[in-house]
């Protein structure tokens, strides 16, 4: 099952079910517990799946390779989109370069929680204001990806 990711940033992960004692049961007799489970920004597992989400929309893609000039464009994108969430789409169509800035920002989600947290006190730093929470800048940078593969 793939991962899904829903409008307001969730994502439904696919869960191992757990086996009951009894193991000679055939398989999927005897299993019990949710085969799936919707996961929110902020929770633990989150930004990994979201990483893992973004790793199924092109599977051939490369190890995402984080440039200066895209860092510095996702950083402004990830503050626009901080500012006024209602337009993501404004935010992506005036990057000069939106793969550059997909690529920083998927390397942002493949080091976790820590890097995520790191980007965001980069944000808050080079943009102004207050450094976003790791969820939320988690929930961002998922949004800003969606748009810019879609």
């Amino acid at each position: 099952m793939d991962i899904i990711r829903h409008d307001d940033g969730s994502l439904t992960v696919p869960v191992t079910p757990h086996r009951h004692a009894n193991d000679d049961l055939p398989a999927g007799e005897g299993t019990s517990g949710p085969t799936t489970m919707r996961l929110h920004p902020g929770e633990g597992g989150y930004t990994e799946a979201l990483a893992e989400w973004d790793l199924q929309q092109d599977p051939s893609r490369g190890e995402a390779v984080s440039t200066a000039t895209g860092r510095e464009q996702a950083m402004a994108v990830v503050h626009a989109v901080a500012e006024d969430p209602k337009h993501v789409a404004e935010a992506v169509h005036s990057l000069d370069d939106p793969e550059a800035s997909a690529e920083a920002l998927r390397h942002v989600l493949v080091g976790g929680t820590p890097s995520v947290q790191a980007f965001a006190s980069e944000v808050a730093e080079a943009e102004g204001g207050d450094a976003l929470p790791p969820h939320k800048a988690t929930k961002i940078i998922g949004e800003v990806l969606a748009e810019i593969d879609g």
